[in-house]
């Protein structure tokens, strides 16, 4: 006990110690309050100290503010046991209107549990393995009710089964065709009244069963023929060949027709599809309308290799047009790679896109479509990511329609006891209060129902559903896989399963609908295989709509071509002058008026320009141009290191939602729009996003900002496979940029790198640019060249942290209305070129650190020089820099990252290149490390002490000569 309390001093003190102390909590607990018991009843019956604590708590008020005092509450507690022993407190009430409003009551109750939990009993196994589970709340005695209640007559006002009243065994009846057949909906977990009862409506009204018309289930048994008769064309022609079929999961594709063809009737304009690869090829011909000959010439490799290095079929993209009710609608499905769901957020960011350029913010004209298998909607943490980003401002898309091909199986060892930790593979969409319905694939009408209605509530309230299809996988994961060896129950059941196209066409021939009409449907099938004609009726070929994007002037451009990056100084001073003006109503934080005075200092030329002025005036320029600016990131408003401040925040605001100022949203008349998004805590959806956006908008600078470099590894699969090697593998041209903040300032090993290795070892085939500008004038004109020329290839900036505010790294105004960005750096000293005896080639902060140890040593035989553009590597220009010091005999490669990381194995062959006959290379830097750098603050002075004195001292280690 501290000495205060023990003291008896100030009693709010004393109860702030109370909270604070953690031996008054956990196992202690219980002795405490049984102390305080005692006290209360007796104060003289507890030591003194703590009669000295409890004393204390007495002068502090209670939670309500009042002086009530504590009472013990053991005689309360006994005084409500005897109480209940003389048989407590009755109220009297006839006892027949007490058993029937207990009926009543457990009548509602009925019908609330048959709302929640009814899925639990539907039927939705094709293979009907799984037992029924033991529900009591949906059990009538649960609730007292026997069979003699069964005529017993309940009010029914509060659903939609069209009576206001009914009979127990009529209710109940209701309610199991609505929620325990062949649909089975889950919508009560949202918050939103209006759309629990919006469900309710829609399904109790028909108790989930459509009521189709003949033509209507042709067009559906139509769609189960192509989806059938295309697996089992392609399983005789290609034998053995992986296609990932959709053989037991064939209602997809009527479902997928449902969509297409009711979204165009209710207005949209342009669905974006994203999907792995089981039924991607069924997707493309049955539901683009890919022409059937074209995908048989992908597996007789007849079709065009005219990419790098291409991609396997199940990856592919495609876009197409097809007629709807309401017009023409414009299909693409995304390039995918092999990494499950990472497509999601890029199909997200693409539809974003495309709502902006239609100034469509509600998403009424684009609709998401994603579509998951079950063991993996559940297990890739990019679904929560992406699931997380749905209702946020900066990629709110109007609700994604999610659609779940679960084949029950996961991948082909799954036993079910490890397939997830949920009761379905689709619970991890309740975080976004998204409904859920779950559908048996071997009823294709409920499947189309669930799919109309899941269309319907996305296009009423703006958000994502999603429906899951259970149905079965009739191969192994692919067409060389022998399933039954780990699944030999299920696969028993699959063989002697008849087929969904079967089994609905009999269902038809049954209803009177044409004997030979399912027979009829393959043969007319087949034929059009035969004939490689398209399957889908119509698919319209000369259909351009006018906000199509004409990619042609970024096609075939070289990293080499000019853009003019500088501005005119009357255009400077303009454009400064609008950034820096605030409006009378916003008062800044001081620390914030101080930047944007500096600012206007800088504007004026009177200072010289930092890094934050120089990406500011390079946004200001090309919103002024007409170029859109996106920039999104966490804390990239303010900037993690508070350098940016494109946000500005009033300080005297009354609503934590208003009070908000964004310059570079107010520097010209008909202005470009500049939006700067503070995004979730995401890598991998939020960069997944961006990359989606940049490839659906060439035309806008978007960039995705890295809270601190190092944290890109969380989304290194989007580097990977998409900003690396989308266009080598799928032709598409991409002009995202991402700054990644690196720098080795003794931050430790996760605030230090932002691997530039990585990108370094990604690079080629001229599929990026990866620089790292040490001035403000540079950041100005890359971001600037970014847009300027047409050049769309992904931008890597690794950009800097204590240069943000180093003096050396400012700039003067006339290398903003003059110049370009530099790709290589001279030296910046005027010294004697023939006297130079070593070349130091360095990118990023540590030339500060060498020149400053420069003119320590008084080395006037040594040049700097920066190399700014690291990948494609600048021959020209750094030969043009060797050459000046020909009586240089050593070159040194000098960097802050250890050896094994950094640029230096990725560079030394390209300054190799260029060295003379005679020269030595030679390295200076971090020894090899497994981390990216260390955490003690001592150590890290020493190595960095240790990498510049190296670069003046005698070659060690690895000396290359040529």
């Amino acid at each position: 006990m501290s000495e205060s309390t023990s003291q008896g001093s100030n009693p709010a003190s004393v109860y702030q110690t109370y909270q604070d102390n953690t031996y008054l909590f956990g196992g202690n607990a219980p002795y405490v309050e049984e102390m305080y018991e005692n006290y209360l009843a007796n104060p003289g019956s507890v030591p003194d100290n703590w009669r000295d604590y409890f004393d204390a708590l007495q002068h502090v008020p209670a939670v309500d503010g009042s002086n009530a005092k504590d009472i013990p509450h053991l005689p309360v507690i006994n005084a409500f046991a005897e109480r209940a022993k003389q048989g407590g407190t009755k109220v009297v009430v006839a006892s027949a209107d007490a058993e029937l409003g207990r009926k009543r009551t457990a009548a509602q109750q009925l019908i609330a549990a048959y709302r929640n939990v009814g899925q639990r009993w539907a039927d939705l196994d094709p293979l009907k393995r799984t037992e029924r589970p033991a529900i009591p709340e949906l059990e009538p005695s649960f609730y007292g009710f026997s069979d003699a209640d069964q005529e017993t007559v309940f009010d029914t006002s509060n659903t939609f089964f069209g009576k206001t009243s009914m009979p127990l065994r009529e209710l109940l009846n209701a309610l199991r065709e609505t929620y325990c057949g062949t649909l089975g909906a889950e919508f009560m977990h949202t918050t939103d009244q209006a759309q629990k009862r919006w469900w309710q409506q829609k399904l109790e009204s028909i108790r989930s069963k459509p009521n189709f018309g003949a033509e209507r289930k042709k067009q559906i048994l139509d769609r189960l023929t192509a989806a059938e008769g295309l697996e089992r064309y392609l399983h005789t022609k290609y034998v053995g060949q992986k296609r990932f079929s959709l053989e037991g999961g064939e209602s997809f594709i009527a479902a997928m027709d449902e969509l297409i063809q009711s979204a165009g009737a209710k207005g949209v304009q342009e669905i974006v599809i994203g999907m792995a690869h089981r039924g991607r090829l069924n997707v493309l011909v049955n539901s683009l309308g890919k022409m059937p000959g074209d995908l048989f010439a992908e597996f007789d490799h007849t079709a065009p290799e005219d990419l790098p290095a291409g991609d396997v079929k199940y990856h592919q993209g495609f876009s197409s047009d097809v007629a709807t009710p309401g017009g023409p609608v414009h299909l693409s499905l995304a390039f995918n790679p092999s990494h499950l769901e990472i497509v999601n957020p890029v199909v997200e960011g693409s539809v974003r896109a495309r709502m902006d350029r239609r100034g469509d913010p509600k998403g009424s004209q684009v609709l998401p479509v994603l579509v998951h298998g079950d063991a993996a909607f559940g297990g890739q943490g990019v679904n929560q990511e992406t699931l997380a980003l749905a209702q946020t401002r900066g990629y709110s898309t109007g609700g994604t329609v999610h659609i779940i091909i679960n084949n029950q199986i996961g991948f082909t060892t799954s036993d079910p006891r490890d397939m997830r930790s949920t009761v379905y593979c689709t619970d991890i969409v309740k975080m976004v209060e998204a409904p859920v319905l779950h559908v048996n694939g071997d009823d294709p009408e409920a499947v189309v129902l669930a799919t109309q209605l899941a269309l319907e509530f996305r296009m009423e309230f703006r958000q994502d559903v999603v429906v899951d299809i259970t149905c079965f996988r009739k191969l192994g994961h692919n067409e060389q896989d022998t399933p039954a060896l780990t699944q030999p129950l299920m696969y028993k059941k699959i063989a002697a399963h008849p087929g969904t196209r079967k089994l609905y066409a009999d269902k038809l021939a049954a209803q009177g609908l044409g004997e030979t009409l399912g027979d009829d449907m393959v043969k007319a099938y087949r034929a059009a295989m035969d004939a490689g004609k398209h399957t889908v009726d119509p698919v319209l070929t000369n259909f351009k709509s006018k906000y199509a994007v004409d990619w042609s002037p970024f096609l075939d451009k070289k990293w080499t071509d000019v853009g003019d990056t500088a501005i005119p100084l009357t255009e400077w001073k303009r454009l400064s002058e609008k950034l820096t003006t605030l409006p009378a109503g916003i008062t800044p934080h001081q620390l914030v008026k101080k930047v944007y005075d500096d600012r206007a200092a800088m504007g004026r030329g009177d200072i010289p320009v930092d890094w934050g002025m120089g990406e500011h005036m390079a946004f200001a320029s090309l919103v002024a141009s007409g170029y859109p600016v996106r920039l999104s990131g966490e804390d990239c408003g303010r900037g993690t290191f508070t350098h940016r401040h494109a946000v500005i925040h009033d300080q005297n605001r009354e609503k934590w939602d208003t009070g908000t100022y964004v310059p570079l949203q107010n520097v010209a008349e008909n202005q470009a729009p500049f939006v700067v998004i503070d995004s979730i805590l995401s890598e991998e959806a939020v960069l997944g996003f961006e990359y989606g956006y940049a490839s659906n908008d060439p035309n806008t600078l978007v960039i995705w900002e890295a809270q601190f470099g190092d944290f890109a590894n969380g989304a290194q699969v989007v580097i990977d496979q998409f900003i690396a090697s989308g266009e080598v593998k799928w032709g598409r041209v991409n002009g995202i940029t991402l700054m990644l903040p690196h720098g080795y300032e003794g931050q430790g090993p996760e605030h230090s790198s932002a691997r530039l290795e990585r990108f370094m070892q990604l690079a080629a085939d001229t599929n990026m640019q990866v620089v790292q500008p040490t001035t403000a004038s540079q950041i100005f004109h890359v971001l600037r060249r970014q847009m300027v020329r047409n050049l769309r290839k992904p931008l890597i900036i690794m950009t800097p942290k204590s240069l943000l505010r180093n003096k050396d790294a400012t700039s003067p105004l006339s290398e903003f209305t003059k110049g370009s960005f530099q790709t290589v750096i001279p030296e910046q000293k005027d010294i004697k070129a023939d006297k130079v005896k070593r070349v130091i080639a360095c990118s990023g902060k540590v030339y500060y650190d060498l020149v400053k140890k420069r003119e320590d040593k008084g080395a006037d035989d040594v040049a700097i020089i920066r190399v700014e553009q690291l990948y494609p590597f600048p021959h020209k220009a750094f030969a043009a820099e060797l050459k000046k010091y020909p009586n240089a005999s050593e070159i040194v490669w000098c960097q802050d990252e250890p050896q094994n990381q950094g640029a230096w194995f990725f560079i030394q062959h390209n300054i190799h290149e260029n060295m003379s006959e005679g020269q030595k290379l030679g390295y200076s830097g971090r020894a090899a490390s497994a981390s990216p750098a260390v955490g003690y603050s001592h150590l890290h002075q020493e190595q960095q002490k240790a990498l510049v004195d190296g670069a003046f001292g005698k070659l060690k280690g690895f000396v290359l000569s040529k």
